[in-house]
């Protein structure tokens, strides 16, 4: 009578010979590729899904503050479209930013204005709330934002109407 301990090293070895592979084996590879994925998207992978939102951007060709912001965002997961353009202040004549609210560039995205260098988690609960404005603004350039140079602040963002009423919308990291 042959022993159990002896039957079963031949077929696994027999097994592995053949080219086969365990299942334990390969429960083990699948939880660890997945595991490493994950680890992989969150690395690497936006904070705040943007579902590759397209944002459409005026701004200055000389503006290199301008550049960064459009750079974090498609970091951040949306497809973003620059239009350099000589007088970035008509740009926001024409989608109605009231002068309060300027800075150095204009995005649109959906029916939104988003002017500055606004966070992304601002942008993004807007798209979610998706509330009745016309658009939200970081005035100014603060230091640290996103797309300046500075430590990172917390920055307060703030939502504007088609009639030019301003409110305090959400304070947002940068």
């Amino acid at each position: 009578m042959m022993s159990k301990s002896k039957k079963h090293p031949n077929a696994l070895t027999a097994k592995r010979a053949a080219g086969g592979i365990s299942r334990r084996a390969l429960v083990i590879g699948l939880a660890g590729t997945a595991g490493a994925g994950a680890v992989g998207w969150s690395l690497l992978g936006s904070s705040e899904p943007a579902d590759a939102q397209a944002i459409t951007v005026w701004k200055s060709s000389t503006c290199g503050c301008c550049g960064e912001w459009v750079s974090y965002m498609r970091g951040k997961g949306y497809r973003v479209k620059v239009n350099n353009v000589s007088d970035p202040d008509s740009i926001k004549r024409g989608l109605g930013v009231p002068n309060s609210m300027y800075s150095c560039h204009t995005a649109k995205i959906g029916n939104y204005i988003v002017e500055g260098h606004v966070p992304a988690a601002a942008v993004a609960k807007l798209l979610e709330q998706q509330p009745e404005i016309k658009g939200i603004a970081l005035p100014g350039m603060p230091s640290g934002s996103p797309g300046m140079d500075g430590p990172q602040g917390v920055y307060r963002v703030i939502a504007f109407s088609a009639d030019g009423r301003t409110q305090r919308y959400i304070d947002a990291r940068g």
